[in-house]
C-alpha cells in the first residue's frame, strides 16, 4: 500500500513554492485535508487558498496544527527552508515528516514517470511535453515548475499512466524520482552552495541518468556526456533526433524535425529562440515514441502559449514592448536578451534584473556582467535573499557586480524604486528578468505600459 493513501491530512511547510503548490493541488484535488505555511502572500497562495487551501502567514503554533494528528498526518517540506518553529513542533511531536522530492517520488512511483531534468530548460521541456500529452488525450498527471499558459496551472490531472514531472537538482532532489523515460537538457555549473563545482554537479547528472532502467529510454542534449546509453537530440546538427531549416516569420518559427527514420516538415510555433527549438525537439521525440501522430503533434506545438515568466510578452500599439522572463543565470539571461535581438535587432533595450541568491551572484558575477552588458541600460536590484542571509557573505551586493557591468547606462535600485525609474527611461523594448520578487513589478508595468499607449 502506498504511505500516501494512509493520511488525510497534509501540511506543507513552504507551500508556496511552485513546486510545493503542484503537490498541494495534487493532494487537495484527490480530497484531502491541505494546508499550510509560507512566509510571503502571493498571487499563487491566493489562487490556492481560492482553490480551498488553508495557508498562514505567521510562523506560529496555532490551533491548526496543534489540533493536527501525528497518525493522519503528513509534513512536507522544501529543503529551501532551513529553520522553523512550525518544523520544529512537528520534528519534535514525532510526525512523519518527508522532503517534496520524496513525496513527489512516492507519487510517480506507480506510474510511467516521464522526468526532465537540466540545469536549464526543464520548466518549459517539461510544460511542453505535458501540453503535449493534454492535447493527444494521453492518461497523464502532471507536476510542473512554471505555470503554464495553456492550462493556468503547475499541475494538471488526466490520468494516471504516465506522470511528468520536472527532475529538480537543487540539493539532489531528482535522485528520488523513479523516471522511465528521461531528459537531461543541461548541465551547467549551478547551485554550488550544494555541489561545490561543476564537476560534482555534472556526476549528479549522472547519477539521475542511471536511474532510468535500460529497457526505459533516456534522452539527452547532444554534447552532454552522460556515461550510459542514450538518444541524443539537437537542432542544427545532426542526432538521433534533431530539428533544422529554421526560419523566422515575424514572431512564429518554423522548422523541420528529424527522427531516425523519417523527416517531417514545416513544424511552427511562436516561442522564441534557438534554445527554445531544442527543448521541442525532444519533447516531439517523446511524444513520437509514444505513440502519437505527427499531424496531432503539429496542430498541438502550434497552439503552445507556453509558461507564465518564460519570455511573456506584451506588444503596445505605440511599438513598445514588454517581455518578463525568470531567467536566473548568466546562460539563461543571454538566451533571452538573443532571442530579443534576433527579433528586433534595431530596438533599444531596458533591462530590470534582481539576482537571486548571494552565492548565486558571487559564483557567477563575471557571466552575470557579460551577459547584462549585451544591452543598452540596466537597472540592476537589489540582491534577492531567499534562503541565504546576508551577513554570510559579506561583500557581495547589487553596487558590487555593477562595478563590472560595462554598460555607460546603469543603476542600482531597491525593488520599491524600480518602477518610477522605469517610467523615466527611454526605450523601444523593457525586459524584467529574475526569479525572486521582481515578479510584483509585472502587473504595474502591464497597467502603466496600456495606459501610455500614445507616448513615444
Amino acid at each position: 500500500m502506498n504511505i500516501l493513501e494512509t493520511y488525510q491530512n497534509f501540511y506543507f511547510v513552504g507551500i508556496g513554492g511552485i513546486g510545493m503548490s503542484a503537490l498541494a493541488r495534487y493532494f487537495n484535488a484527490s480530497g484531502k485535508h491541505v494546508l499550510g505555511y509560507d512566509k510571503t502572500n502571493t498571487k499563487l497562495t491566493q489562487q490556492l487558498m481560492k482553490e480551498g487551501i488553508d495557508i498562514t502567514f505567521e510562523d506560529d503554533i496555532d490551533q491548526k496544527i496543534t489540533s493536527l494528528s501525528k497518525e493522519n498526518t503528513l509534513v512536507i517540506y522544501t529543503p529551501a527552508i532551513k529553520k522553523l518553529d512550525i518544523l520544529d513542533y512537528f520534528n519534535e511531536n514525532q510526525f512523519e515528516v518527508l522532503k517534496r522530492s520524496k513525496v513527489l517520488g512516492l507519487i510517480t512511483a506507480n506510474t510511467e514517470c516521464i522526468a526532465v531534468a537540466g540545469t536549464h530548460g526543464k520548466t518549459t521541456t517539461s510544460t511542453l511535453i505535458s501540453h503535449l500529452c493534454k492535447e493527444a488525450d494521453l492518461p497523464f498527471s502532471c507536476f510542473l515548475g512554471g505555470i503554464s499558459e495553456n492550462f493556468k496551472s503547475n499541475f494538471l490531472y488526466n490520468g494516471s499512466k504516465y506522470s511528468v514531472v520536472e527532475a529538480d537538482e537543487y540539493d539532489r532532489s531528482f535522485l528520488n524520482l523513479s523516471p522511465d523515460w528521461a531528459v537531461v537538457t543541461s548541465t551547467d555549473a549551478d547551485h554550488l552552495d550544494i555541489y561545490g563545482d561543476k564537476t560534482h554537479i555534472e556526476e549528479g547528472f549522472k547519477q539521475f541518468a542511471q536511474l532510468v532502467p535500460s529497457d526505459k529510454k533516456l534522452f539527452v542534449r547532444k554534447g552532454i556526456e552522460i556515461g550510459r546509453d542514450h538518444y541524443t537530440y539537437a537542432v542544427n546538427e545532426n542526432a538521433d533526433y534533431y530539428s533544422d531549416n529554421l526560419r523566422m516569420d515575424y514572431d512564429k518559427i518554423y522548422f523541420d524535425f528529424h527522427t531516425p527514420t523519417e523527416t517531417v516538415k514545416d513544424f511552427v510555433w511562436e516561442i522564441p529562440g534557438i534554445h527554445n527549438v531544442e527543448n521541442a525537439t525532444v519533447a516531439l521525440a517523446i511524444l513520437y515514441n509514444l505513440g502519437v501522430d505527427f499531424e496531432s503533434l503539429k496542430k498541438a506545438i502550434a497552439n503552445f502559449k507556453g509558461i507564465k515568466r518564460r519570455y511573456t510578452k506584451h506588444i503596445y500599439q505605440n511599438g513598445k514592448i514588454y517581455i518578463d522572463d525568470y531567467a536566473h543565470h548568466p546562460t539563461e539571461i543571454n538566451a533571452v536578451v538573443s532571442s530579443v535581438k534576433t527579433f528586433y535587432p534595431e530596438k533599444n533595450i531596458l533591462i530590470v534584473f534582481q539576482p537571486h541568491l548571494f552565492s548565486r551572484t558571487r559564483d557567477f558575477a563575471d557571466g552575470f556582467a557579460e551577459s547584462l552588458s549585451n544591452t543598452d541600460e540596466l537597472i540592476l536590484l537589489d540582491i534577492y535573499p531567499a534562503r541565504e542571509l546576508q551577513e554570510n557573505f559579506e561583500g557581495i551586493t547589487s553596487d558590487w557586480l555593477l562595478e563590472k557591468v560595462t554598460l555607460n547606462k546603469k543603476e542600482v535600485s531597491t525593488l520599491a524604486d524600480a518602477f518610477n525609474k522605469i517610467k523615466e527611461k527611454d526605450f523601444d523594448i523593457l525586459l524584467t528578468v529574475g526569479a525572486g520578487n521582481i515578479d510584483t513589478l509585472y502587473d504595474p508595468i502591464c497597467e502603466w505600459m496600456k495606459n501610455n499607449i500614445n507616448k513615444n
